[in-house]
């Protein structure tokens, strides 16, 4: 049976270079960084190398990089810190950001007095920037705006700049859980002022449980997790070594060829929508996922004219690993909340898959996929 992986919004294979990284410093590089002997500063050696080499590609400072567990740490870590040490009293966001943004908002607006405010999005999921612009306008509270740089399960791509630019007219701090993003997009800090995002590793080949901050100079961050003085007092526990010079290795294979594969699987991308509506009547695109400028290259999320219970169960058991949207498919009673937001309730009903691309696809991989599908789209 073919064994077909087109759920790379969700996790990445790791590249067998990084697991040979890992491999190999997990047998040679096992000091503690905060030991003082040799092979605890050996190993303190590499991982601020490695952080050194992450910043760059950003246009930061090693300082500026605040390894983490991963996408969803780090966003807590910077989201609890604008509102408990930086004086943050209101909260701009969107309904269909990433849970680790949604659920710590939540959180937050239970335990502290703030107030928290929800941008205008269009019928495709779109920022309102004009009315973001009016909601940074509205008093002068200490305001963080927190909207993602991709969307995980349509693909839309933020104006970052725009956003920022719009922060720094108005005083907000501005933070973007770039989890979709890094790896996948080349940004600069300094060309775009952000004053906070995050990322993961797993989402651009590189290992599970690791990830990074970055927090822009100037801003001191306290620590959600205690009991040590490690990440320069911003993160308690001994560094996970190994998979930070993994994550060094993913992001640095990443960007070495970026334009190249983003060409080559924007133009996988492209084949499988014409695929998709040669064969099939009736189906829709959620989101701006089919806009080859508005979205991302990795996300296709596809709407089918109707529901059907049992398409994801029935991919996976021709070797096809896909997402879904609906609430049959999720296991979840409430379905997507991003579908959800940007949907009526008839549409939302319908089946969704999440389609999201590599490197290693290939067109012929996709035949197999537009051929299956024909099997249970009636």
């Amino acid at each position: 049976m073919k064994n077909i992986y087109l759920d790379n919004a969700a996790t990445t294979p790791i590249l067998p270079e990084v697991i040979d990284t890992i491999s190999q410093h997990m047998v040679s590089v096992y000091g503690n960084p905060s030991s003082t002997h040799n092979i605890g500063r050996k190993a303190k050696s590499l991982v601020e190398t490695a952080r050194k080499n992450i910043a760059k590609y950003f246009n930061a400072t090693a300082s500026e990089i605040i390894f983490t567990a991963g996408g969803s740490e780090a966003d807590n870590l910077i989201i609890k810190n604008a509102v408990t040490n930086l004086g943050v009293t209101t909260i701009i966001s969107s309904k269909i950001e990433h849970h680790a943004v949604l659920h710590t908002i939540e959180n937050l607006e239970k335990n502290f007095e703030i107030i928290v405010k929800w941008v205008d999005l269009d019928e495709n999921g779109v920022i309102n920037y004009q009315h973001l612009e009016q909601l940074l306008q509205e008093d002068n509270s200490k305001k963080l705006v927190s909207l993602m740089y991709v969307n995980n399960e349509i693909g839309n791509l933020l104006n970052v700049k725009k956003v920022s630019d719009l922060c720094i007219e108005n005083n907000a701090l501005f933070h973007s859980d770039a989890v979709q993003a890094v790896g996948h997009f080349k940004f600069d800090v300094q060309e775009t002022p952000i004053d906070f995002f995050v990322a993961s590793a797993h989402k651009f080949h590189g290992p599970k449980g690791v990830g990074f901050a970055y927090i822009k100079k100037g801003y001191g961050i306290f620590p959600i997790l205690h009991g040590g003085e490690q990440e320069r007092g911003a993160r308690a526990g001994t560094e996970n070594v190994h998979s930070i010079l993994g994550m060094e290795k993913a992001l640095t294979i990443a960007y070495s060829n970026l334009e190249n594969e983003a060409k080559y699987i924007q133009s996988l991308k492209s084949y499988f929508i014409s695929a998709l509506k040669n064969n099939f009547k009736g189906i829709a695109f959620n989101g701006l996922s089919e806009n080859e400028i508005g979205s991302s290259y990795i996300i296709l999320n596809v709407r089918f004219p109707k529901e059907y219970a049992m398409l994801l169960f029935n991919l996976d058991l021709k070797g096809i690993a896909v997402s879904g949207g609906s609430a049959c498919q999720s296991g979840s009673n409430k379905g997507s909340h991003v579908l959800n937001t940007i949907l009526n309730e008839e549409e939302a009903k319908k089946t969704s898959i999440r389609f999201s691309f590599s490197k290693f696809i290939t067109k012929g991989d996709l035949d197999y996929v537009i051929t299956v599908l024909k099997g249970f789209i009636i």
